[in-house]
């Protein structure tokens, strides 16, 4: 009994050890990067240090840091450098909260973008507490990402490589390469108490991150490489499409059966007593909230590409589809617009917006100005074209002359991510990116 004692109180004074050797290890590293990137000071102290022999090395949940101590401290005899880019790896998933955004994707695919993503960004560092050399294939990959965006995200990344259809021994070379953190620590979709504590914790500090680097810090964040970049597209306001229009939507009747209008016992009772006569029938009209009337503009200047409208419309489309989105019967004007309005399209129900799609042919191709569509909206609006017109939906890249004067409607202004360049909208105006595939 007294050796069983004794084997345990040299169990945890020699895990007492490992831990507190570990923890000078991460505070090292952890100081040794606020010194060179004093814009992640709070980000960096926002994962207490879980021991945990049971890691793959280490890894992060978004709310704490785990770690091997016989891993760690032989990394660290290794190579000090790797303890360091594998601390600000763990911090930029917090950052860009890639353990809560899977959404659906194929979950090893998204692992492996989120790790491109982040090592992307560290490798662009210009700081010799992080600096390594860039292999062969990290190379030739980054080459072959930025043809196809400006800003290597997770989410972009994913549907380049998915497009690739990579086979398993292309996949498991890329994840030799790029993987470097145990990503088990990622909670599972139904874990939404914990994605919230996730997103609580990152949100702000992903937002202070971002201020700082645009001010008090701009000379140091100049020496990050993408990181601001990308920080301000995760920072970004992200909305779901349908919950976007339901700001357009109205209350009205529809033709339907409304099974909250009558009473069941009743109902049952009569066909009980009497055979086939209910003693209450049920409604056939039922007061519903959808969309029903609502403007459509494209921006057909040289500067917006006819493939990206056609996407825009396409997902428009898909929306529309769908009955609990909008009524039977709409009335949607889709005008062209460049300088000046060039059409306008009345669609009062899905076929005939197909119908528009696949006839589709854009017209203008000048300069970018908005206030022509607003001023032939507002004149529809006053002949009474409209009954109930909430919002109007204006598709562009966003360079052009914008109005001076709020509209008496709703505006959103909708970019496509694949063209996405941060524009500022004026304050009365919603500011919508879409992630193609993703929003819908």
């Amino acid at each position: 009994m007294d050796r069983e004692k004794i084997e345990n109180n040299r169990e945890t004074i020699e895990k007492d050890r490992l831990e507190n050797i570990s923890r000078k290890i991460l505070v090292m590293a952890r100081n040794e990067l606020y010194m060179k990137m004093r814009f992640l000071d709070v980000a960096l102290s926002s994962l207490p240090f879980v021991l945990d022999t049971g890691a793959e090395g280490m890894g992060t949940d978004g709310l704490y840091l785990y770690y091997d101590p016989q891993y760690l401290g032989g990394l660290f005899r290794e190579d000090r450098v790797m303890v360091n880019r594998i601390y600000l790896h763990l911090v930029l998933h917090g950052i860009f909260r890639h353990m809560i955004r899977r959404k659906g994707r194929e979950e090893r695919l998204y692992h492996l973008s989120c790790d491109i993503a982040v090592e992307s960004i560290i490798d662009e560092l210009q700081y010799r507490c992080v600096m390594k050399a860039r292999s062969f294939p990290r190379r030739e990959m980054y080459r072959e990402l930025k043809k196809e965006m400006k800003t290597l995200t997770a989410e972009r990344i994913y549907e380049v490589l998915r497009k690739k259809a990579l086979t398993q021994k292309q996949l498991e070379q890329l994840e030799v390469d790029f993987r470097v953190d145990d990503h088990s620590y990622w909670p599972k979709a139904e874990e939404k108490k914990r994605q919230n504590q996730i997103e609580n914790r990152w949100q702000d500090i992903s937002e202070r991150m971002e201020t700082e680097m645009e001010t008090f810090s701009k000379e140091a964040s100049q020496t990050s490489g993408n990181l601001i970049d990308q920080v301000k597209v995760e920072n970004r306001e992200r909305m779901d499409y349908r919950e976007f229009l339901r700001k357009f939507s109205v209350l009205k009747e529809e033709m339907t059966v409304d099974p909250d209008s009558f009473d069941y016992t009743f109902y049952s009772y009569g066909l009980t007593m009497y055979g086939n006569m209910p003693l209450i029938e049920p409604q056939e009209w039922k007061e519903v909230q959808k969309v029903e009337e609502f403007v459509i503009v494209i921006d057909t200047s040289m500067s917006c590409s006819g493939e990206l409208v056609k996407k825009f419309l396409e997902e428009t489309y898909g929306v529309l589809s769908e009955n609990d989105s909008f009524f039977r019967k709409v009335n949607i004007h889709i005008i062209q617009c460049d300088d000046q309005v060039q059409t306008d399209q009345k669609i009062t129900c899905e076929e005939e917006l197909k119908e528009y799609m696949d006839k589709l042919e854009l017209k203008g191709e000048g300069g970018t100005d908005f206030r022509p569509a607003f001023s032939y909206v507002d004149e529809l609006v006053r002949q009474h074209t409209f009954e109930h017109l909430r919002g109007m939906i204006y598709f562009t890249d966003g360079r052009g002359i914008y109005p001076a004067k709020r509209p008496v409607y709703e505006t959103a202004f909708v970019f496509m991510e694949e063209d996405y360049e941060d524009v500022d909208v004026p304050p009365w105006a919603i500011k919508i990116i879409l992630e193609e595939d993703r929003d819908f």
